[in-house]
């Protein structure tokens, strides 16, 4: 399904901003606060927890029966020969940046949908629910040449320019594009530790096409200030070539054929994809970011609800 022209309307090929606009009502039961359901993904076995909101320091003041000993200032308890405890109180929002990825590598699917496409939905659907718990959202919407920014903000209209862009970014993906890539998956990273110093939320939504030493730097320095949450999106060849798919394939400047009966072929394409998928799960352990796989095979909501915990999600 790496050919548009048949299908210029079909939204498993392409989404808009209205489509995009109208994922909010149905994502309703989604959340990207610390408190998750049972099962859910970002509970993760490895990964640490979300942390959720800052807190921002509000008073020093004499400690009080009740107050928690571990609120105790004791340096100033030492210098005044009573006991102090600092106050903080919950930050009333956090900065939540979002990296979509709408790079020609995206524009590839096998099964159901592109991989674009996906990335475009599960963005949108983690964007209205970010704006929806009382969060700004903003975020980085990204081709091989262009970079649409939206710092984060708490309104409804700064939610819809950004999803905008998205269906935008996406729209200009097609077969026959052969762009000569100025913008990098770490530039982005980049962008990302530039524009959320600490405490924010950062969800990237990508195939993760151009991970390397530097990603892992960057990788880290995001996770260490802010809740880092990577939507790893893969299409089922990522793992296997069907013995009887026959495909042309294009990085935007060279395209090979790709025969499912090769057995030498399928075997180097599934160790590439696995190398990259085993060197982000050993960077999720070590940094403690959970890694949410997505997959061109179903929805992206479907697959959010299941992998959140809730029973919405078909299998």
């Amino acid at each position: 399904m790496n050919q548009t022209a048949p299908y210029p309307n079909d939204p498993r090929v392409r989404v808009d901003a209205d489509h995009l606009l109208q994922l909010g009502p149905r994502s309703q039961a989604l959340s990207l606060l610390p408190r998750q359901p049972a099962r859910s993904i970002l509970n993760g076995r490895h990964a640490s927890r979300l942390r959720g909101r800052g807190l921002n320091f509000e008073e020093l003041r004499g400690y009080l029966p009740g107050d928690d000993i571990r609120t105790i200032d004791w340096k100033v308890t030492a210098r005044t020969g009573k006991p102090h405890v600092r106050v903080y109180t919950e930050e009333r929002d956090r900065p939540a940046l979002l990296l979509v990825d709408q790079r020609i590598s995206m524009f590839f699917g096998t099964e159901v949908y592109m991989k674009s496409v996906i990335a475009a939905e599960a963005a949108a659907i983690s964007a209205h629910r970010i704006l929806g718990q009382g969060d700004r959202v903003g975020g980085l919407v990204f081709s091989d040449t262009d970079v649409a920014e939206h710092r984060p903000q708490r309104r409804a209209a700064a939610l819809t320019r950004f999803l905008s862009s998205i269906g935008t970014a996406n729209s200009c993906l097609h077969a026959g594009l052969t762009p000569q890539p100025t913008v990098f998956l770490n530039d982005m990273l980049f962008e990302a530790t530039r524009i959320t110093q600490t405490s924010g939320l950062i969800c990237l939504f990508s195939d993760c096409d151009g991970l390397n030493e530097r990603s892992e730097n960057l990788l880290r320095q995001l996770a260490f200030s802010n809740d880092l949450i990577v939507f790893n999106v893969a299409d089922p060849t990522a793992t296997a070539l069907a013995p009887n798919l026959k495909m042309t394939v294009s990085d935007g400047s060279e395209q090979i054929e790709i025969d499912g009966s090769e057995p030498e072929l399928s075997d180097k394409i599934r160790k590439s994809m696995e190398d990259r998928l085993a060197q982000l799960h050993t960077w999720s352990r070590r940094y403690g970011f959970p890694v949410v796989p997505l997959t061109t095979s179903e929805p992206a909501l479907d697959q959010l609800l299941r992998l959140f915990g809730h029973r919405g999600g078909r299998r």
